[in-house]
């Protein structure tokens, strides 16, 4: 393995930049910033210059021209498995990440990384509103916000006079990150982003927990009742903390808000995580109570966007794999559920979906949506979801939404919780959750 770089060890080196998104243009920001005019090389470059600077494509020349350079920042969306970079690699070309040459430089005292398939932005949002409830000066970056390493930062925001760093990491960045802080946390272990992972499950897993058994690690504090994790425990580091949904009883919780109790676990990971940063407030209940008010939540994460006839409209749109979208009905034992799923086909198995519904005492409607709505409905219908769930193909968002709030009538609840991503009918799971209020919006100027 390469020596871990920072971005210090950059001067005097040939640069080269692969991929011109949001992290990659926040990483030729860093270079400037340090003097440096790197090499700007991408697969589909946009139209016009990136900072005043021509952008190469690696089909007409960008990726012999990176192989030329010495350190090649990869940006997060290349995987580190593709043939563009095994090839640098091949070749003695050192690829890294920004995100890895910034903790490389960072205090492992300060920063603490959260990962996880999924609870890993709620975890980091909680951890940040915490610190700054109990008056620490807190960035809340990586992954769910802004690169920690960005020149353009907003000094109300961030830069390098902060108490503490929480940046969410995902497990594009951890094969980027040689070295980790003291304290990781890692939220939740089921199969996504495979074919970024060379379309293996346990490389897949083997690359996410990467992030807790790197050199500087110290304390885990990892989700106990995941299998999964549990089963690879010994991927974690020196000293594990295991943290179960019995822990999410404490009731300093309930000043958050969450709905569901895994995202009540995750906030008793949260609190795990300050203690482990040495945070004496952390044992303290009421002052927790306190930094815990004013807990805005997160978009499109179990959120609750509307009410029409006492009937709950309910968007968890970033649910794009089974266990979460499981959880989310799970958040509403004794209601009646109408869950609607489908999006981008990614080729996961959702025989794991029927399994876990299966034991439902109250009734669920479950409505397919393109584009892979017809196969998850055949899985579903093949292996069976017990006496107590339905399983309805309807021909796209608008007309699930109708139908689940003529279900759902009177107390129920329509839930958005796809277990797939919203790429191919939507921009983004932005765009899909404005579909679902629209929609939503459409039945309320009827009634």
């Amino acid at each position: 393995m390469s020596d871990a770089l920072s971005w210090d060890d950059l001067a005097g080196a040939r640069i080269g930049i692969y991929g011109l998104g949001r992290e990659g243009e926040a990483s030729l920001r860093a270079c400037q910033a340090r003097g440096i005019e790197p090499l700007l090389v991408d697969d589909n470059p946009p139209a016009g210059d990136i900072e005043g600077r021509k952008v190469l494509s690696t089909a007409e020349g960008g990726a012999q021209a990176l192989a030329v350079c010495e350190i090649v920042i990869k940006s997060p969306g290349i995987s580190r498995y593709s043939e563009n970079v095994t090839s640098l690699v091949d070749q003695g070309v050192q690829v890294v990440g920004g995100l890895g040459l910034w903790v490389q430089g960072a205090d492992p005292e300060k920063v603490v990384l959260i990962t996880g398939t999924k609870g890993k932005s709620t975890t980091a949002s909680i951890t940040g509103h915490l610190l700054k409830g109990l008056g620490y000066r807190t960035l809340v970056g990586g992954n769910i916000g802004v690169p920690p390493f960005d020149p353009a930062l907003d000094p109300a925001v961030g830069g390098p006079d902060q108490d503490f760093w929480v940046i969410e990491v995902s497990s594009y960045q951890a094969t980027d990150i040689l070295t980790v802080p003291h304290v990781v946390g890692v939220t939740s272990l089921n199969p996504d982003h495979l074919p970024w992972h060379g379309n293996d499950l346990e490389t897949y897993y083997r690359d996410k927990l990467s992030l807790a058994g790197r050199p500087g690690a110290r304390w885990t504090v990892a989700n106990g009742d995941s299998a999964e994790i549990r089963e690879r425990s010994g991927l974690l580091g020196p000293q594990v903390e295991w943290v179960t949904a019995e822990d999410a009883a404490q009731s300093w919780i309930d000043e958050l808000g969450l709905l569901g109790v895994h995202n009540r676990r995750n906030a008793a990971i949260a609190r795990v995580l300050l203690q482990k940063l040495g945070v004496p407030a952390a044992d303290d209940e009421a002052a927790l109570r306190r930094a815990a008010t004013g807990f805005a939540g997160l978009e499109s994460r179990l959120q609750q966007v509307g009410m029409i006839d006492q009937v709950g409209f309910v968007d968890d749109g970033l649910s794009t794999n089974v266990l979460p979208t499981l959880a989310a009905v799970e958040a509403f034992d004794g209601r009646r559920v109408a869950l609607i799923v489908g999006g981008q086909d990614r080729g996961i198995d959702y025989r794991p979906l029927a399994d876990g519904l299966r034991g439902r005492d109250t009734e669920v409607l479950v409505l397919t949506t393109p584009d892979n709505g017809p196969r998850i409905a055949a899985e579903l219908n093949q292996t069976g979801c017990g006496p107590n769930v339905t399983v309805k193909e309807t021909a796209d968002l608008d007309e699930a939404v109708e139908e689940g709030y003529a279900w759902a009538r009177p107390n129920g609840v329509v839930l958005l919780s796809p277990a797939a991503p919203s790429f191919g009918r939507f921009r983004d799971y932005r765009h899909r959750g404005e579909a679902f209020v629209e929609a939503m919006n459409r039945i309320s100027r009827r009634s």
